[in-house]
Parts: structure tokens; C-alpha cells; sequence
């Protein structure tokens, strides 16, 4: 096979600004392997790890099984809480919107699951938010939002009896 050829951590900077630009033009494998490549010279860059774990979901519904796993192995290496949790409902949202845009049959339910998971996500990170900083606000209202919009329901509601007077 191939070794895989070492950046100079001099050059960090440019290849994270080529990996954010690859991921907005689409191109989320690029964007990832770049990310990769910088994480190889520096393990603990923070932007590479955020911007791998966006480029993954990206790919999502577009590759192969597995990426949501792929996604959640690169929480623990956030640097707080915060972002472990936020970034955690990202994965969760953008899984529920990639089962949304394909449409499945019965799929409804499953995008139910992965949105209220993420919801679930946004909560603990709102909870711990950096003062003015209202993101994970801003993503619980747009699952809620594709909730109601979708009319998405679990697939076991519970039925409650409705009281006799």
C-alpha cells in the first residue's frame, strides 16, 4: 500500500481554510481527508475535529453505512462538554433529515427517533452554553419545527385513557 505523506504543522492554518471551503462546495471527502491530514500533525486541533465530524455528516445518505458511528467516535476528542453535546445532536439532526429527504416509507418514525434524540442534545447543551451563544437554541427549534411541519410522530404512541367525566 501507500504511506500516507506527513503536513508541516506550519501549514495548519491553510489546510484548515482549504478543508472548510471543500465541505461548503460540496465536496465533504476532500474536507475530511484534509481534516485527516492535520489531525496526523496536530491530534488535538479542535477546528479539524469539528470540521471532519461536519464533513462526515455531510456524506450522510450519500456513502456507505457506518458514518453515524464515525461521527460519534470523534466526540470524546471535543474539547468541553458543550460542544460534545451540541455536536452530538448535529449528527443526530442531520441523520433524521438524510432518512427525511430519502423519503422511505415508515421512515417518518425513524426521523421522529433521531430528532427528538438530538433534541434531547440541544438541551444539555443549552443548559451549559457559553454566554451569547444561543446555537443549540436555534437547532432544537428547527427540529421542533420539522416535527410539526412533518407531523412526526413516534412509532408507539401511548394511548392514555381519557378520563370518564
Amino acid at each position: 500500500m501507500f504511506q500516507i505523506k506527513r503536513i508541516a504543522k506550519e501549514s495548519i492554518p491553510g489546510a484548515l481554510e482549504k478543508a472548510e471551503r471543500y465541505r461548503l462546495i460540496g465536496e465533504p471527502g476532500l474536507a475530511e481527508s484534509i481534516c485527516l491530514d492535520i489531525l496526523e500533525a496536530d491530534h488535538e486541533n479542535a477546528k479539524a475535529i469539528i470540521i471532519m465530524l461536519l464533513a462526515i455528516t455531510d456524506q450522510f445518505g450519500a456513502a456507505s453505512s457506518g458514518l453515524v458511528s464515525r461521527a460519534r467516535q470523534l466526540l470524546p476528542r471535543l474539547q468541553n462538554e458543550y460542544e460534545k453535546n451540541y455536536y452530538a445532536g448535529i449528527i443526530c439532526e442531520r441523520e433524521g433529515m438524510c432518512i427525511l429527504n430519502q423519503g422511505m416509507k415508515g421512515g417518518q418514525f425513524a426521523v421522529y427517533e433521531w430528532l427528538m434524540e438530538a433534541m434531547d442534545f440541544f438541551e444539555k447543551a443549552e443548559a451549559i452554553r457559553p454566554p451569547g451563544n444561543d446555537d443549540a437554541i436555534l437547532r432544537w427549534n428547527t427540529c421542533a419545527r420539522l416535527i410539526m411541519r412533518h407531523q412526526l410522530k413516534p412509532i408507539n404512541e401511548k394511548y392514555v385513557e381519557p378520563p370518564l367525566e
